[in-house]
């Protein structure tokens, strides 16, 4: 006999099951993907997509879980796909990018970032960009020398009259259309790419969005994530007239394309005839491409394959971002499609900034790692720095200084928004090199010398942020476009003081260069004085000569700029200034002949001598600093000596001066005054820099080698 509760259990059982087999008829096994999403014997990764059938027109209770009739938002009901194998380990993926400008160029480095992170494959990215994206990013990824990664450039400026007869109210302009055209731009045997916008950040491996590739039919050629908003169901406010597309649309963020087939299909024709009908009642594209896509997909809805939504988490205003996913593991690729980006309002705001941050922040040193079991061929340089550093003595008390040598850092030029000085024959700009810890000069600097700047920072990834943020934060320094801030990434044990001094100087633009440090501040009236001067004295091709820029000191950390030489010469009189290094180092000014100076009503001309390193305004194109010189000592008297064995005359100006600001000493100058390895090691040095000048001139180089055996 069965005991009283045990058929009423056995019917709660039945009636359970019978639920359950409903349940799963009805949703189409998303309870066998739930168990299969938490692992086990049998299971397989699963991703999120809104229900969207395979003839690619979505159903009203489809689209990030609305309601049929209503159209109002249920719970978010999502498939649940098998993902198919990865690509092969080798295969080389291909990535395109469209950037144009300094602050895109910042987003996309950020965006290689997140890639290179995840990624197990080989990739090769094809930038369109503008003159100004790729200057930086060429000198970029050729100093970052990632290996498997190869890199692409198509001319921006080649492509804007296939679209530019388009109207477009979106920010981003013409190279918000130019995604339109890659299938014609792109190499003809190229048949599949992933295109990007600069404004998204990888969460997993790029293989894995390429896989997708797998699930196109032989009709679709374009793979795209259903937009995450109600833009084009046209109801977020009265009169809004969005362009046609197949319910909510879908956001070009992220798109998979079939080169091959859309190629065949007269791709161009296609979207160019689309858009011209529909321009005919539409005065212009809001979301530029992504309107055009839309229209075409509308009216040809067999083209699109649609992706998992997580592959493009739409960050946007209005977004419905949060029914696409069910946990953090589950998101792909975050897309921050808002004009506010970070400042954009999201339930989970703080988990996508956080994790935009870290990759924002995040030294890209550590991506130069080699794909194992995928070897790829490096590039030459890199290929002859390798094996260079193979050959250094790690036992060798001066590794340090023949490892930072051979270190090639990462170059990102015009880190912010810069404007070319107009061209003029006589014109000046200052090149100076800093760090972190002489942020503090640039204001002070940007108030004494109202001309073009180029300045190398020495800086990490994060604090090259930290740098950004000051600027932006400063009304003087945000107020100056003629000042260009090169960032040159840290790298190694020693300070590469002449290699970041030559990123400054090859940046210059105009046909002179005062050669200067951060802590000095120039006489107010210097900019205007210099190019007179160069003027007066027939330099350039009459006259080949460096013009000497007396150097002062003081010890005060506030004291009264001198407004003029007179000036000058009472504080100087009155102990309150005095010449540069006076108690330390006078040999480093003495050939100045500061006693002439004091007289001076013209330019006079002074001899080298030994362990001169003036201040010097010379042409553009003079020799470059000794990159072998790191650390503390010697790098600005060995650019003094080459010009001097190249024939510069040394002319000292009698209205010119610079004032040397206080400072805590650095870390290599503290090394070098403690540390008799650190000084054998900088004569080291020397003694090869001699003998590389006397390779080099011969003879002519004795007067130099006598004159440093000189006590």
């Amino acid at each position: 006999m069965l005991p009283r509760g045990r058929p009423r259990a056995l019917g709660a059982a039945a009636l359970l099951l019978l639920l359950l087999l409903i349940g799963f008829l009805l949703f189409g096994g998303d309870l066998e993907c739930e168990r299969r999403e938490r692992g086990g014997p049998g299971s397989f990764p699963c991703a999120l997509t809104p229900r969207i059938p395979q003839d690619g027109r979505p159903r009203e209770a489809a689209a990030l879980g609305r309601d049929p009739q209503t159209g109002r938002g249920g719970h978010n009901r999502s498939d649940c796909v098998p993902l198919r194998p990865l690509p092969p380990k080798c295969e080389l993926l291909h990535v395109a990018i469209v950037c144009a400008g300094h602050n895109s160029s910042r987003d996309v480095v950020t965006l290689v970032k997140s890639m290179l992170f995840y990624r197990k494959n080989p990739l090769h990215l094809h930038l369109v960009t503008d003159t100004v994206a790729r200057n930086i990013l060429e000198t970029l990824f050729h100093t970052w020398m990632v290996p498997a990664v190869w890199v692409s450039f198509y001319d921006a400026e080649e492509l804007k009259p296939k679209v530019s007869w388009i109207p477009n109210k979106h920010y981003s302009g013409l190279y918000g259309l130019m995604k339109l055209v890659l299938p014609g731009v792109l190499p003809p045997d190229l048949a599949r790419v992933i295109v990007l916008d600069t404004d998204v950040t990888f969460a997993s491996d790029i293989a894995e969005l390429w896989a997708l590739f797998a699930h196109f039919s032989d009709e679709q050629v374009i793979g795209l994530v259903e937009n995450q908003s109600d833009w084009y169901l046209g109801n977020l406010w009265r009169n809004h007239k969005p362009w046609p597309a197949l319910g909510r649309g879908f956001n070009t963020g992220v798109i998979l394309l079939r080169l091959d087939r859309l190629r065949q299909a007269g791709w161009e024709q296609v979207w160019r005839l689309t858009a011209a009908q529909e321009l005919r009642t539409l005065p212009a594209t809001s979301l530029a491409d992504q309107d055009i896509f839309n229209a075409v997909i509308k009216r040809h809805p067999a083209l699109v394959q649609p992706l998992p939504c997580v592959w493009n988490v739409q960050l946007s205003d209005h977004t419905l971002a949060e029914r696409c996913y069910l946990e953090v593991a589950d998101i792909k690729v975050i897309h921050w499609n808002s004009p506010k980006k970070l400042r954009v309002k999201n339930k989970h705001v703080e988990f996508f900034r956080n994790h935009y941050l870290t990759f924002l922040e995040y030294n890209g040193n550590l991506l130069r790692r080699e794909l194992f079991g995928c070897p790829s061929p490096l590039p030459p340089e890199a290929e002859q720095l390798q094996q260079a550093l193979a050959q250094l003595n790690e036992v060798d008390a001066c590794f340090e200084f023949r490892q930072q040598q051979l270190t090639v850092p990462r170059v990102h030029l015009t880190f912010l928004p810069h404007e070319p000085p107009p061209s003029r024959p006589h014109d000046v700009t200052l090149v100076a090199q800093l760090s972190m810890d002489r942020l503090q000069m640039l204001e002070a600097l940007c108030r004494h010398w109202p001309g073009p700047m180029s300045l190398a920072l020495y800086l990490t990834d994060a604090e090259a942020q930290q740098f950004l943020h000051f600027v932006e934060a400063s009304e003087v320094l945000s107020a100056r476009r003629d000042v260009a801030y090169h960032v040159v990434y840290r790298e190694g044990p020693l300070y590469p003081i002449n290699q970041v001094r030559n990123v400054a100087l090859a940046q210059a633009l105009t046909p002179y260069v005062f050669l200067s440090d951060i802590d000095f501040l120039p006489a107010y009236s210097l900019y205007d004085y210099l190019r007179a001067s160069i003027e007066q004295l027939e330099l350039g091709s009459r006259r080949k000569a460096a013009l000497v820029v007396p150097a002062f000191e003081t010890l005060h950390y506030r004291f009264s700029f001198p407004s003029s030489k007179a000036e000058l010469l009472a504080l100087l009189d009155a102990g309150s200034l005095y010449t540069f290094r006076y108690h330390e180092w006078p040999r480093g000014q003495a050939p100045t002949d500061y006693a002439r100076w004091r007289e001076a009503q013209a330019p006079y001309r002074v001899q080298w001598a030994a362990d001169y390193e003036p201040y010097v305004v010379v042409p553009r194109d003079c020799p470059r600093y000794d990159p072998r010189f790191v650390g503390f000592g010697w790098n600005k008297v060995a650019h003094i000596v080459e010009l001097d064995a190249q024939e510069y005359e040394l002319l000292v100006l009698p209205e010119a001066f610079a004032i040397h600001l206080p400072h805590p000493p650095s870390l290599d100058s503290s090394r070098f005054r403690s540390s008799t390895t650190y000084q054998a090691c900088l004569q080291a040095l020397k003694d090869e820099f001699h003998q590389d000048l006397s390779r080099h001139h011969g003879a002519a180089a004795l007067k130099y080698l006598t004159a440093l055996q000189q006590p």
